[in-house]
């Protein structure tokens, strides 16, 4: 595997090249979702334990340890994150980590954890007690950093606290309000930010998504998720949320509810955020973001609401999506929210 930079990426990969002077044990890549973060971090880490990195930081691609990185079994790399990714990748037939096999052999009855947990935060001290291969680097990929559970926040914290010598952590993160204060005040914070509008679209196009604009004004402008999106074919969940947003009720509420029932909670929270941010904008500026198609009906639902109101919503939306990745019943979760979403337009 030698990653390729992103086109909206070379910048900042030569801003990170004047880390490496005075390396810092940690560095928390932050950023909007569906930027490419986590193949930026992984391609410094990959740099970080070649043999021949090139002038420009990056890694040659051709020596023993770019070999190692490739099929992701370097002794001195380690890759902590949920249960969930692991199984997903290793269903698509793309996770060659050691112990891939077994996990395909035979898959648990227990649904795999969104967390990362604290069994995975201490099977990191072998790792890190023992000598690394050629005295070089030991580097720990983290991601996404969210995912921490408090014990596993805990166990870190104390890592980061009194860092083993060599040892590099590159932590990934969309949220940084969702991340303990103590770990951000022990990493050093490297923004990663939305490339221009023109130049992700041009990229969207180049890999052949149609309608691509769209998709990438309904993904805020990260280019990856609106290629995800787009590649996928299947917008027919948010189209039918968008079609409740622009007409809310109280029967089409439940009616919504029970239909979606079965679309991740958080990524219906993420709609609603979204249309909230474009009711809010056009209201006061007459600008849409996410969702241009709906312009018509965004200003007429904006008209008829007001400022504190939606301030309210906006703030009630943020709340929950803290909770909306482990809802006590998805059902429930999503009629409450879209019941207080049409109590905004009480003459509906």
């Amino acid at each position: 595997m030698n990653i390729d930079l992103f086109p909206w990426q070379e910048s900042s990969w030569r801003q990170l090249q004047s880390l490496r002077a005075r390396l810092p044990h940690a560095i928390l890549f932050h950023g909007p979702a569906g930027i490419g973060k986590t193949l930026f971090a992984e391609r410094f880490a990959q740099s970080l334990l070649c043999q021949a990195p090139d002038a420009a930081g990056q890694a040659c691609g051709q020596c023993a340890s770019c070999g190692w990185f490739s099929q992701y079994n370097h002794p001195d790399y380690r890759r902590v994150r949920p249960e969930v990714l692991e199984e997903a990748e290793g269903a698509a037939g793309e996770d060659e980590e050691e112990g891939g096999d077994a996990k395909k052999g035979g898959k648990s009855a227990k649904a795999p954890s969104k967390d990362i947990r604290i069994d995975q935060i201490r099977a990191l001290a072998d790792f890190m007690n023992i000598s690394t291969h050629r005295q070089g680097k030991r580097v720990v990929l983290l991601y996404p950093a969210e995912a921490l559970n408090s014990a596993a926040a805990n166990a870190l914290l104390k890592t980061l606290e009194e860092p083993p010598p060599e040892t590099v952590f590159l932590l990934i993160s969309n949220s940084l309000d969702r991340l303990l204060p103590t770990i951000l005040s022990r990493c050093r914070k490297f923004a990663l930010t939305l490339p221009p509008f023109d130049q992700a679209l041009a990229w969207l196009k180049a890999q052949g998504v149609d309608d691509a604009d769209s998709w990438l004004a309904e993904q805020g402008g990260a280019p990856l998720a609106a290629q995800e999106l787009g590649q996928s074919g299947n917008r027919e969940a948010m189209e039918e949320f968008l079609a409740y947003l622009a007409r809310p009720g109280v029967d089409a509420a439940l009616k919504t509810a029970e239909r979606l029932q079965k679309t991740p909670p958080a990524q219906q929270v993420e709609w609603l955020q979204r249309w909230l941010y474009d009711l809010f904008s056009v209201k006061l500026s007459g600008k849409i973001r996410y969702y241009p198609r709906y312009k018509k009906e965004l200003a007429a639902l904006g008209a008829q609401v007001g400022v504190p109101a939606l301030l309210q919503a906006l703030k009630a939306a943020g709340e929950r999506r803290a909770i909306a990745e482990h809802p006590l019943s998805p059902k429930l979760f999503i009629e409450d929210m879209l019941l207080d979403y049409s109590r905004l337009y009480s003459s509906y």
